[in-house]
C-alpha cells in the first residue's frame, strides 16, 4: 500500500502540474508530497519530474511511467473501492453446510424471507449430514447439534433443546412386541444408520434413569438386517414395519402425529442441547454472515422457528 500511495502521488502531480494542487487533492502538505516523490525517484534511480518555479513537468522517464501505471492504478482503485463496499454492506456468496433436518425445518421456512430482505447475498447451501471442515472446504458457517461443534468455533444457539426418539410402526410392535428397556433392543430388528462423515454405524444413545449415573449418556450397538445413510429412507422403512429407528423427534413428528409411528423408551431419552450456527472466528465477521446470524436470531425470537421446533419436544 505504501508503494501504491507513492505512485498515486506521482500521478496526481502529473495530472495537476502542481505540487500544491496535487497535495490538496490528496489531503497532505506540499512538502510531504515532495518528499514522497523524491523517495520514489531514489528508489527507481531516475528523475520523473522537471521542477521549475512556475510549474512541474514530466521527464521522458516520467511520461513513460505515467502511461504504464495509469491504467493499472485505475483498476487497483476500482478493486479497492469494491472491497470497501463489501466491508460496508452485506453482499456476495454465503456458503453454509446444514444437515437434512435443519434444511427441512429451519432453512426452507425462512429462505424466501431472508433472500427477499437481502437480495445482494447469494446463498450456497450444502445439505450434508456429515461434519465439514469449514476452513478447508471454503465454507462461511455451518449448523450442527451442539455436541458436534468443535470447541474452537464461535457457536450461536438456535432455538430450544432437542430430543431423540426410538420409533416403530404399530404393525411392527404388534408383531414383535414393545421393548421395555434399551437392553431389550438386542431382541429386535433395528434399522441401522451409517454416518456420512466417518462411515461408522451410529450407536443408539440413551441416558441412565436412576442411580449414581442418572442423566449420563451411554451408547448401545444395535443389530438388524437393514442399514441406510438417508433419514427419509430410514423413516419409510420404519413406517413399513421393517424395524425400529433412532432419530430426532423433529424428523419423526409428522409420522408420530399421524399414527404411522409410535415411540418407545421415552424415559431413557431426555432432551439435550439443540442446534448451533457456528463459524471459525469472531474477528471481522463478514456482513453477509452477520445479517444471516441476526436473521435467524430474529426468526427465533418472534417464535416462527421456535414453534416449529417446539412440536418436537414433550
Amino acid at each position: 500500500m505504501r508503494d501504491h500511495y507513492a505512485l498515486r502521488a506521482f500521478r496526481a502531480i502529473a495530472e495537476h502540474g502542481s505540487f500544491t494542487r496535487a497535495a490538496a487533492t490528496l489531503d497532505v502538505t506540499p512538502s510531504a508530497l515532495s518528499q514522497t516523490v523524491q523517495q520514489l525517484e531514489t528508489q527507481l534511480g531516475t528523475r520523473l519530474l522537471q521542477r521549475t518555479t512556475r510549474r512541474v513537468g514530466l521527464t521522458e522517464a516520467g511520461q513513460e511511467m505515467l502511461q504504464r501505471i495509469a491504467p493499472a492504478l485505475n483498476e487497483l482503485d476500482q478493486a479497492i473501492d469494491a472491497i470497501r463496499q463489501h466491508a460496508d454492506r452485506p453482499r456476495g456468496t454465503l456458503r453454509i453446510t446444514v444437515p437434512v433436518v435443519v434444511s427441512q425445518t429451519i432453512i426452507e421456512p425462512m429462505l424466501g424471507e431472508f433472500m427477499a430482505r437481502w437480495p445482494d447475498v447469494q446463498l450456497d447451501i450444502r445439505v450434508d449430514n456429515g461434519f465439514s471442515d469449514l476452513v478447508a472446504e471454503g465454507l462461511d458457517a455451518g449448523i450442527r447439534l451442539g455436541e458436534r461443534v468443535q470447541r474452537d468455533m464461535v457457536a450461536v444457539p438456535l432455538g430450544s433443546a432437542m430430543r431423540g426418539v426410538v420409533v416403530g410402526s404399530p404393525a411392527y410392535f404388534k408383531r414383535c412386541g414393545y421393548p421395555k428397556t434399551p437392553k431389550d433392543l438386542q431382541n429386535h430388528q433395528c434399522i441401522k444408520y451409517r454416518m456420512a462423515s466417518s462411515g461408522a454405524i451410529y450407536r443408539w444413545e440413551f441416558a441412565h434413569r436412576s442411580g449414581p449415573k442418572k442423566g449420563c449418556w451411554y451408547e448401545i450397538a444395535v443389530d438388524g438386517s437393514l442399514t441406510v445413510n438417508d433419514i427419509s429412507l430410514a423413516l419409510r422403512a420404519a413406517e413399513d414395519g421393517i424395524g425400529m429407528i433412532s432419530i430426532l423427534e423433529i424428523s419423526a413428528r409428522a409420522a408420530l402425529d399421524a399414527g404411522r409411528l409410535e415411540s418407545v423408551l421415552d424415559p431413557w431419552l431426555p432432551p439435550f442441547e439443540g442446534f448451533y450456527l457456528y463459524y471459525p472466528s469472531r474477528f471481522q465477521v463478514p456482513p453477509k454472515l452477520r445479517v444471516f446470524i441476526d436473521f435467524i436470531r430474529e426468526w427465533t425470537q418472534r417464535g416462527t422457528m421456535a414453534s416449529t421446533l417446539s412440536r418436537a419436544l414433550p
